[in-house]
């Protein structure tokens, strides 16, 4: 059985209880989580543990809370008050661990369903999309990594274009992939708004309803937004119930044409800030 779940950020405990609800099993079912595995919740390198744990039968995204990792481990980014990632960067095995990190995908594809942590922009159908994560991944992995997150900040290039190159074009990349709430139909992209999807800035949508998008007819799961709520449409799933901040962690079954959600509430408490 495959199961999509949403962002865990450190609340193993959430996690460990969403696996014993869908009687998990490493042998027989696979997880595909779509990102923020880590941070705001007290259990960042239990999260990390566990998943490692679970070897082939989880497939793990990054989101922007992962890649924060990796900036302030790099000594890119300061930590942030609200961070709770002392446990992985104080660990003697600190350098296993973000390896295993660094390894993680940007998108992925199982049982017909692109996942992605974020969104696309309209102009990316799942094949550019792919090709495109996978352009961030090789960096991830490489000799580049220190360069990426070096140069990943930044809220410009706002808009997609075929010819960016270089630092502009990993920024846009993992700008979309990880932080993209709105857009407008031409790709370009609004940053700063966290609200739901009522609350779009004036000529912007969520990404997911600009008409003749190129992933449209893709079935697709994403997290990230936590202010908009639980979403199940026929070919979209939006992921994130707010585990971290009081909601639920939840978890679909989407294989052989089944939709199954599987929520558990989140007993931990909301790191404050």
């Amino acid at each position: 059985m495959d199961y999509l779940v949403g962002d865990v950020q450190g609340c193993c405990d959430a996690l460990d209880r969403l696996l014993a609800e869908i009687g998990f099993s490493p042998s027989r079912d696979h997880l595909a989580l779509v990102g923020d595995l880590v941070n705001r919740g007290p259990g960042s390198l239990a999260t990390l543990k566990r998943l490692r744990g679970l070897g082939n039968a989880a497939t793990c995204l990054l989101g922007n809370h992962d890649l924060h990792l990796l900036a302030v481990a790099q000594g890119v980014r300061k930590p942030r008050k609200d961070d709770t990632l002392d446990d992985i960067l104080g660990s003697k095995k600190r350098d296993g661990w973000l390896d295993w990190v660094r390894h993680r995908r940007m998108a992925h594809v199982i049982d017909g369903w692109l996942l992605v942590h974020a969104g696309v922009v309209p102009q990316w159908d799942a094949a550019a999309t792919l090709a495109l994560a996978g352009e961030i991944e090789s960096v991830l992995r490489g000799s580049d990594l220190p360069e990426l997150l070096q140069q990943m900040y930044g809220n410009e290039p706002a808009q997609w274009s075929d010819a960016l190159r270089g630092a502009e074009r990993w920024r846009f990349v993992v700008n979309v992939l990880t932080r993209i709430r709105f857009c407008t139909p031409d790709g370009r992209l609004e940053l700063k708004s966290k609200e739901g999807a009522g609350a779009a800035p004036p000529g912007f949508k969520p990404w997911f309803d600009i008409p003749g998008r190129g992933t449209e007819g893709t079935p697709m799961a994403f997290g990230h937004w936590s202010t908009l709520g639980r979403i199940d449409r026929p070919d979209l799933l939006a992921l994130d119930t707010g585990c971290v901040w009081g909601g639920q962690l939840s978890a679909v079954r989407i294989d052989g044409g089944r939709r199954e959600w599987v929520q558990v509430a989140c007993e931990q408490a909301q790191v404050p800030g």
